[in-house]
């Protein structure tokens, strides 16, 4: 059975949060959502699955932080790496994590949800905890990095 776009549409509406719809060869629709605010967001319903809605946010380090990350030594990178791996693991949420030579450049995290569990409750959930991913990941960044930052500008 295919989920009701309609349906997603005017959930997205009642809780403010929907942008734009954009699109997107490859889904049923696509919708572009602010969560937070200042966050962006999707919800896709893929052509290939039109059971499931995949929420998702893709998310680029900044040049600054992969600048310390390239200067910092590999074996601190790999526990990075290991310990953003096993955070969000922990949190039961789907990822892809980009990392030539063990420097993260890039992260995408998902969630889906299949159309026998789709309520408004659970999309918002899963909105959140795609969103709180995405936290856990900066907030393990900046505690690894965040040091090798301040000893760097003490250093000039």
């Amino acid at each position: 059975m295919a989920i009701d776009e309609e349906q997603i549409r005017n959930w997205l509406l009642e809780e403010d949060i929907l942008r734009e719809r954009i699109y997107d060869e490859n889904a049923n629709f696509h919708y572009i959502i602010n969560f937070p605010s200042n966050n962006t967001m999707d919800i896709i319903n893929p052509k290939t699955k039109e059971d499931v809605l995949i929420i998702g946010c893709a998310t680029e380090v900044s040049q600054e932080e992969q600048d310390i990350i390239k200067s910092t030594p590999k074996d601190i990178n790999q526990e990075f790496i290991w310990n953003v791996r096993f955070s969000l693991n922990e949190m039961l949420l789907d990822f892809e994590l980009e990392h030539p030579n063990d420097q993260l450049t890039r992260f995408i995290i998902t969630e889906d949800i299949f159309e026998d569990g789709l309520s408004k409750h659970v999309l918002i959930k899963s909105i959140k905890k795609v969103f709180k991913g995405k936290l856990q990941c900066i907030w393990i960044l900046g505690k690894t990095y965040g040091s090798i930052k301040s000893s760097n500008k003490i250093d000039l």
